[in-house]
Formats: C-alpha cells, structure tokens, sequence
C-alpha cells in the first residue's frame, strides 16, 4: 500500500494499592491455608473474585499480585507462581474498567462495519483478530447496516469503550462523520471514495480496477461485455462502474449495465436477465465476486457455458473465487492481508504516532479458468487487430 493523495480515487487494579501480609519469612511454613470463603466467591459465581482475594489466597499484598498480572516491576519467580496458582483457583478476571482508569486505556479497538454479512467482511476482520491478537488488543465489532445514523448510534456507543476506531464507510461524509464523533479517540477511515487529505485511511483503487478487469477481457477476445454493477449510492461500487465505463469507450465498445446489489442473489438475478437477453454479452464484470459466482450459476442453469459462452470476472478475490468451477477470474486486493495492515496502523495512530497519510490499495489481475482466452477459427487466441473497431460499429446498430 502506498500513501498518496486520495482526492484523485473515487498492570490490573481494583483500587489503589494496599498492604497485605508480606512474603513467608525463613523458617516460615510455605503452606498456604484454604480460604473457603474466597474460593466460594470465585468458584461459585455469586461474587467474582477480587484482587484482594488472590493476595490472601497467595498470602502475598495486593500490590505484588497488581505487579505480577502485570508484569511490571520486581517480583521473585515463588511469589509469580503463587500469584499464578491463586488467580487460577480462584478463576479471577482482573476488572478492565479499573484497568482503564488506572492506565487510561483499555487495550481494546472498536471496527464499525457496513454489514457483517459474507466473506469480504469475514476475512477483513480475521486479519484484523490477528493483528490484534498479536498487539495484546480486543475487537468491538459493530455493524452500520449501511445508514448514517445507524452508524452514528455506533461510534457514539464505542466512545470511552475503545482506545481507537477503525471505521469502513463506503459513503460520502463517513470521514467527517467518524471524526466528529469521535472525539479524541483515533480514528482510520477505510471506504471507497475520495477520501479528504490530512485524515489517516485506507482506499482501494477501485475504478483502476475495473478498467484492468475490462482491459483483460478484451484481450481475451470478448467485445459484448456487460457490468453488474453494485448498489447505488456506494462509492466503491460507483468507481468500479466508472473504471467499466471508462473502459469501453477507450475501446469503442457498446455497454450493459444491470444493477445488483453486492449479493449472490442479486448477482444470479442479473444474470438471469443477461441470459435472456437477444444481444447477449459474451462476457461479464461483477462488480464483486459474489455477484459473480450468482451470475455464473444462472448462465449454467440457462445453458450457458463459461467462460466459452460467457466469460467472468469478479472483484475482491474472497475465498470462494478459487474453489467455483470454473475458478474465477477476479481483482484480488488480499483483504485479511488489508485488515492486519489497517489494524496496526490503527494502534500506531494510539500510540501518538503522527499519520495523515491515505494508503491506495493497488488490486491485482489473478486470472482463472473463468475468463479463458477465445479460440478463433485460425487457431490463434484472443481477438484479430480489427475486431474492438468492427464490434463497435455493430454495436451502434443494436
């Protein structure tokens, strides 16, 4: 990822510490006498046990239990394991609110989503978990459900809950929105659109995308190329149309736009419709893989082969892109890959660490069997040097 403009892309404590008995002296039994009430209280689930507990259990203060879960400060290897001992007997979970106040973070992060539904969202945040996971922080994950004030209702909800927020938008206004609500607390915006400069964030070059995925196509020897756009008003969507469009007239071919919606079903619909059509392309964009693979079974259903009646592309490269037969053709932006990049970047942003910069992720072509070269009656693949001109002028009649 490489941070250019974007305006040109569409220690645990329950309180203060006290003193508590101190370390067994020499000559000092080193058994450590059952606390029957304590172990109730952390066992039975009636009252969680507290820090207090541990230091009576491990006959130890409260402030070397505070030092060895920890990990900060002196503490002799006996002590740390019978510290150990205690908060396992014990089943004790150090309260994260006081370690909140005490510390003034709560090593968690917050990821507000605009759907938790399909694989794109899935591998996202399994790259973010193991980023995460690895950094010593939680994820809070929220979903928008695609509305503002939805939204809104989530940044607000996190507020004082997270030590920093990443936020996917594919919205215009989400970095103006994001900022403004949440406070203090860092924000990493990640949507589609032009992003304003002076803000961290991440965008995919979306429209570059597209125009590599129709440049393949053509190459391929396809020339009745249709697009199954997604839904209107999203910013990614609407810069894979533009890249679509952008394309074919660059190469003087007719376009076929269908709308769908970023879903199979949506996808299988549009699909459907092309089947039917009596100019029926010879070849398809999605505007996303599971559009795509929706398509791809309609054409199947009607008959249809692909890629040698219709080729397919997609865009995302979600898991299921290489296990459809014929394995998809598509635009990969390795997504759990972005999630983990987005995720450290983010505790960066926690850390102090100065960051205005907008990070384009670059897709790449990963050509499969679904978009296989045309074979022509010469023997010789792809499409003769005056095939996109005489496509074109047909085009015009149709």
């Amino acid at each position: 990822m490489t941070p250019v403009s974007c305006n040109r892309l569409h220690g645990f404590s329950d309180g203060p510490a006290t003193s508590g008995p101190g370390p067994p002296t020499a000559g000092r039994s080193h058994f450590v006498p059952f606390n029957d009430a304590a172990f109730r209280r952390g066992r039975s689930g009636l009252k969680p046990a507290t820090i207090r507990d541990v230091a009576e259990r491990a006959d130890v203060s409260v402030a070397s239990v505070s030092r060895v879960l920890n990990g900060a400060g002196p503490v002799t290897e006996t002590t740390r394991q019978r510290v150990l001992e205690a908060v396992d007997a014990l089943q004790y979970v150090p309260h994260s609110g006081a370690r909140s106040l005490s510390t003034s973070k709560t090593n968690t992060v917050g990821v507000i989503l605009p759907d938790l539904y399909g694989e794109f969202f899935s591998e996202l945040i399994r790259g973010m978990d193991v980023a995460a996971r690895a950094l010593g922080y939680h994820l809070i994950v929220s979903s928008s459900h695609d509305d503002a004030d939805e939204a809104s209702s989530a940044i607000r909800s996190m507020r004082g809950r997270v030590d920093g927020l990443i936020v996917l938008s594919p919205h215009l206004g989400a970095a103006n929105l994001a900022s403004g609500l949440a406070g203090r607390t860092p924000v990493l915006l990640m949507n589609g659109g032009a992003a304003e400069d002076g803000r961290p964030s991440i965008v995919v070059d979306n429209h570059g995308g597209a125009v590599a995925a129709v440049e393949h196509l053509i190459a391929t020897g396809r020339r009745r190329i249709a697009h199954i756009a997604g839904p209107a008003g999203n910013l990614e969507a609407e810069a894979r149309l533009a890249g679509y469009l952008e394309a074919m007239a660059a190469a003087g071919l007719p376009t076929m736009v269908v709308d769908g919606a970023f879903t199979k079903a949506s996808g299988h619909e549009a699909g459907i419709k092309l089947a039917g059509r009596a100019d029926r392309p010879d070849a398809v964009f999605a505007a996303n893989d599971n559009m795509a693979v929706g398509a791809m079974l309609a054409f199947q259903d009607a008959g249809l082969r692909v890629p040698e009646d219709v080729a397919m592309v997609g865009f995302d490269d979600v898991p299921l892109a290489g296990l459809v037969r014929p394995a998809l053709t598509t635009l990969k932006i390795q997504i759990a890959e972005t999630g983990r990049k987005a995720l450290e970047r983010l505790v960066r942003l926690i850390g102090s660490a100065a960051d205005t910069a907008c990070e384009v992720v670059r897709p790449e072509l990963v050509v499969r069997a679904s978009s296989n070269p045309l074979i022509s009656p010469s023997g010789q693949s792809g499409a003769a040097p005056n095939d996109v001109q005489k496509m074109s002028l047909e085009g015009e009649k149709l």
